[in-house]
């Protein structure tokens, strides 16, 4: 049975812009939880294993301020497309493997290991953000979880991610991207629906640039 879950439309693209800022960052020191901000916490990674496939529609707002549009398009392990709307050129596709951020313009681009970006921690079969990630901060407030997390081994070099989870419509609703130097990327999806497969094409994409290491 197909199911629908509301998702804020800044989250996964804050992700893919991550990746872009490869800039390293001093490890922080994680927050001490009690077992009731676990359980929170684990609700989270629920809610992120509980569909395999989604589509709908984000809007981005850069660190300058700027305001993009487009669809977007996940399919579990690994899979991701989000098209920008006219007039931002760019497309961002990970095969599951790779990472590609490209020009659609100028038909140029660079690639990163997905294992290498934020999107690995909601692309994967099974999330744990407990088990992947030192979390920074923890706020709770009328049924509205704010978590802000790291990878525990700070090999991404992107900074740090906020989610903001709605725990009575079981639903995120934003993500904030912070890079290593502070620029902050807030995307947000909406009209999602889960359990709706796409094209396997959609996943493909080819750059004139050769692969980064």
């Amino acid at each position: 049975m197909t199911s629908y879950h509301p998702f804020s439309r800044r989250a996964f693209l804050g992700l893919a812009l991550a990746a872009l800022a490869l800039i390293p960052s001093a490890p922080a020191v994680a927050l001490s939880l009690s077992s009731e901000q676990e359980q929170a916490i684990n609700g989270v990674s629920d809610y992120l294993n509980s569909f395999q496939t989604m589509q709908g529609e984000f809007t981005q707002i850069s660190p300058k301020g700027n305001l993009s549009r487009g669809v977007f398009y996940i399919s579990k392990p690994g899979k991701m497309r989000f098209e920008y709307a006219p007039p931002n050129p760019f497309l961002i596709v990970s095969d599951g493997k790779w990472l590609t951020v490209k020009n659609v313009k100028k038909e140029k681009g660079d690639q990163f290991p997905l294992s290498q970006t934020p999107l690995r921690l909601v692309l994967s079969n099974k999330v744990d953000i407990l088990k992947d990630t030192k979390i920074l901060d923890f706020q709770e407030q009328d049924g509205i979880l704010s978590v802000t997390l790291e990878d525990k081994k700070n090999t991404l070099g992107s900074g740090q991610l906020t989610l903001v989870f709605d725990q009575t419509r079981q639903a995120l609703q934003q993500w904030v991207v912070i890079d290593g130097k502070g620029r902050r990327t807030t995307v947000t999806l909406e009209n999602a629906v889960a359990g709706v497969d796409a094209d396997p094409q959609l996943f493909v994409v080819k750059i004139n640039r050769k692969t980064k290491d």
